[in-house]
């Protein structure tokens, strides 16, 4: 049998392979044929080694949490360790956002002639804009959408009308917001992990959360806004389903929930990452199973197996969970605005433009590549770590093993997420750009990466990758 730390090698190796051969293979067809539409295949990037103001501040956060982050993430406190990330995690992702520069980097983003803040004036009466957004998603109606508007639905395009509404108007404001909202993220997995798996492992995590090469896109896309909602959404089903302030949390959840399916399509894939959720936590909660934290966690949290043989916390709180979901699509569908009619016009717009001409067969596995990118090499051998303990804990009989049990659980997490991004890319709606679109999805895959020995050799490969990603290539979108 091959030695467990070998096969973390191996997987590490094939996912750096597999990109290797998507920027060979996607070079290839460019040149060729030119019909992937990105010029530095699988990435929607440019080639442009440079360098900037963020650079400093980029190699000295990468630096701190490689040296610092699995010490600090063992020793401080819970609440403070929250605190230490969210703060980590916005350092980081601003100083990558700035390696380009304040105005290509944050403020030129979303002003672009696809993005959201080109649209805004057009929204100077909200309700009559939602009542005709449908008549505006195809290429040849009457001033057509630009293609992110017409990609999502609008509750993504609100946002930013809502800041300008405020008063925070202009690319700087929105670059600001999803850079910082984005950053949120990595608490909300935190959380979620903690709950679901147990402290330790949410702990161990945390600097891969931190540092995760994903936050090259987060800051600035509009997906890094879409991921923190998403994340908070799940953080909050768990919070219902292990009995936390059950019947607000599952609200909150729904809500947030149905807030995620108006602002992308394709994130209605998340109720896989929430049925894995409800899986860990049946699994927390049957006869025989631990506590949030093992037994007695590190906040002293005491097992609850005694209360879930009688009772799953979920389900008395389900029609809370329920309620909440229904208020975002209610209120958008009573404002005129038909999801499933817009969804079915958005594809035929997809296969009459270049989602029609870029060929499936490149990138149904190159947008796998992309991911790799996002979620570093370390993932890759964290999934491996992640299958390896769902396997075992299903191949013995259940005991007390604890660890193992909180590791299976993380693994259901981790690989539901996984499941999402397959049956996202199987779809054939999502060719290409899929380093930034699959965002939301990428920041369950990370936390895997708990179950991997040496954490500083893993940090190590994650953050030469992003600083290598953000100074070698101008990312876009």
């Amino acid at each position: 049998m091959i030695p467990v730390r070998l096969r973390d090698l191996g997987a590490a190796l094939a996912a750096a392979l597999l990109v290797l051969v998507a920027v060979l293979v996607g070079r290839h067809i460019q040149n060729a044929h030119h019909t992937l539409f990105v010029h530095w295949p699988p990435v929607f990037a440019e080639w442009d080694p440079h360098v900037g103001p963020g650079t400093p501040a980029a190699v000295a956060v990468a630096a701190a949490v490689v040296a610092y982050g699995p010490v600090a993430a063992v020793r401080l406190r819970w609440r403070p360790l929250l605190a230490t990330a969210l703060g980590t995690a916005l350092a980081w992702t601003w100083s990558l956002a700035l390696v380009d520069g304040w105005q290509r980097g944050v403020a030129g983003r979303l002003t672009t002639r696809n993005e959201y803040l080109r649209v805004v004036d057009r929204f100077h009466d909200i309700p009559a804009a939602l009542r005709g957004f449908d008549d505006h998603i195809l290429s040849g109606a009457p001033a057509p959408w630009p293609a992110h508007i017409a990609g999502h639905p609008p509750g993504a395009t609100l946002t930013f009308v809502l800041l300008d509404r405020i008063g925070l108007a202009g690319g700087g404001w929105a670059g600001a917001w999803c850079i910082t909202v984005g950053a949120t993220a990595c608490v909300a997995v935190l959380v979620a992990v903690r709950l679901l798996a147990d402290e330790d492992l949410a702990r161990r995590a945390a600097p891969f959360l931190v540092l995760a090469p994903a936050a090259v896109w987060v800051g600035a896309s509009a997906d890094g806004y879409f991921a923190a909602v998403a994340a908070w959404a799940v953080a909050l089903l768990a919070l219902a389903a292990t009995g936390h302030r059950t019947r607000a949390a599952a609200f909150g959840s729904g809500l947030l929930f149905g807030l995620t399916c108006y602002l992308s399509y394709g994130l209605v894939l998340f109720a896989l990452i929430g049925a894995g959720a409800l899986v860990a936590a049946g699994d927390l909660l049957r006869p025989g199973g631990q506590g949030r934290s093992g037994g007695q966690g590190r906040s002293g949290g005491q097992g609850r197996s005694g209360a879930g043989a009688r009772y799953r916390p979920w389900l008395g709180a389900l029609p809370f969970l329920l309620v909440g979901l229904a208020v975002v699509p209610v209120v958008f569908t009573l404002a005129g605005f038909d999801w499933w009619e817009a969804y079915h016009l958005l594809v035929k717009r997809y296969y009459e433009g270049v989602g029609g001409t870029r060929p499936y067969g490149y990138w149904v596995w190159a947008n796998l590549a992309c991911t790799v990118l996002v979620v570093g090499l370390a993932s890759a051998a964290g999934l491996n770590r992640a299958a390896t303990a769902l396997v075992r804990r299903h191949r013995v009989r259940p005991g007390p093993d604890r660890a193992a049990a909180a590791e299976a659980r993380l693994a259901v997490l981790v690989l539901s997420a996984v499941l999402a991004v397959l049956l996202a890319d199987l779809s054939g709606m999502s060719k290409a750009e899929t380093e930034r679109i699959w965002l939301p999805f990428a920041m369950w895959i990370l936390p895997g990466c708990a179950l991997l020995p040496h954490p500083r050799a893993w940090l190590t490969a994650q953050a030469v990758l992003a600083l290598l990603l953000n100074h070698l290539l101008l990312t876009g979108w």
